[in-house]
């Protein structure tokens, strides 16, 4: 897997979180949009910095692998 920073403007996709996610401030985990191409992971406690894109199959490794944990 290569992990890279993601071209263009991050601002213009859609971000989301986990429904895991539910700290007292709501600002502790990382975000993810997908494009067809691409999952964007970024920190949501700086959403200046750019985000890493993920191959999707990468992506759908790493979510399996972590579901097991």
């Amino acid at each position: 897997m290569i992990d890279k920073p993601s071209a263009g403007d991050a601002s213009e996709l859609e971000w989301f979180k986990s429904s895991y996610s539910s700290s007292g401030d709501g600002n502790d985990c990382v975000e993810v949009a997908t494009t067809p191409h691409a999952v964007h992971v970024r920190d949501s406690k700086d959403i200046r910095r750019p985000p890493l894109a993920h191959a999707p199959a990468a992506w759908a490794v790493f979510v399996a692998y972590a579901a097991r944990r």
